[in-house]
């Protein structure tokens, strides 16, 4: 039996909770796999896997070597990272999750941090400030990049390198013609949230903790909305006052992205005055790989900084 091997097998039957998707994913067949998890009870002595009609779940016995199997190939890939790098020039894959209100900043950063070191393979998800946070916990994530306020220092094991403080507006096609001399969107006077509420708007759906964000906007102004349009999809979100009379509550990092569109006018929200500080998110460890090592220098570099101030927060609105 090769444990490590086998180990990986576990992890990819945690990852998609099914035998044979598990098997796919790895490029095995599913009895081989299967085999390979028995064998890991024979050499364990302990039941790891939950039997049923379906996958169940793991044993607590399971649970434990799950973590385990987590570590070792983590362990495995740093070795791997060392071994290929050489002084200055580090190679390998950087897991990176990122919340999509902060999608255009994210992908910035990985495309800078791969022209600096063309070694480094950056792998950029989409995903929700709770599956970040999960990732980070279970290594399946390098780094995370999401709102700083939901990690309390002091508390757990994650760092926070912060990047930038967002803003938030009110995005929808330009009441008058766009000029045809315009190069990009036109920015108007702040709206209170409170008036933005009687418009036709968009937001983000509710497990999305920019929706928490927005809809705390809303009561703090003494409001609730009712969006006529939810996503959990960042186009979805930034397009949806090109294609109608739809209005959307966008934070810069998402208005930078979409301010080249002529026909549509951006107002920053005011009353309350809501900033959100967004940074980068890690694991607290005794020694990290040599992608996260450089990604970090570049996430606290002073002209990364100002570029991805100057394409998010008020954006000099």
């Amino acid at each position: 039996m090769n444990l490590l091997v086998s180990m990986r097998y576990l992890v990819a039957l945690d990852e998609h909770k099914h035998f044979a998707r598990a098997a796919q994913s790895c490029f095995v067949t599913q009895p081989a796999l299967s085999n390979a998890i028995r064998a890991l009870e024979e050499e364990f002595g302990s039941s790891i896997v939950k039997r049923g009609r379906t996958f169940v779940g793991f044993t607590p016995e399971g649970d434990r070597l799950l973590e385990s199997a987590r570590r070792m190939l983590r362990e495995e890939e740093l070795l791997k990272q060392d071994l290929s790098s050489v002084s200055g020039q580090p190679q390998g894959r950087l897991a990176v999750g990122v919340v999509p209100s902060a999608e255009p900043v994210a992908a910035r950063f990985a495309a800078m941090l791969q022209a600096r070191h063309p070694g480094i393979k950056p792998v950029v998800r989409s995903m929700s400030s709770q599956e970040i946070e999960e990732g980070l916990e279970q290594l399946t994530l390098d780094m995370g990049l999401g709102f700083i306020e939901r990690v309390r220092p002091g508390v757990g094991k994650l760092q926070t390198v912060p990047q930038y403080t967002e803003h938030y507006f009110l995005v929808r096609k330009a009441v008058q013609p766009p000029d045809p001399d315009a190069q990009g969107m036109r920015f108007g006077a702040p709206m209170p949230w409170q008036e933005a509420a009687a418009l036709p708007l968009c937001l983000m759906t509710s497990e999305m903790y920019n929706r928490h964000i927005v809809d705390g906007a809303f009561a703090e102004a003494g409001v609730r909305v009712q969006p006529v349009l939810e996503t959990n999809s960042l186009l979805t979100l930034a397009l949806s006052a090109v294609g109608g009379s739809v209005c959307a509550v966008m934070p810069g990092a998402l208005v930078g992205a979409v301010r080249a569109y002529r026909e549509l006018e951006a107002q920053p929200l005011s009353s309350p005055e809501v900033r959100t500080s967004i940074g980068f998110m890690f694991q607290t460890a005794e020694r990290h790989s040599r992608p996260l090592e450089a990604a970090l220098t570049l996430a606290q570099d002073a002209a990364w900084l100002r570029h991805a101030a100057a394409h998010s927060g008020l954006l000099h609105a």
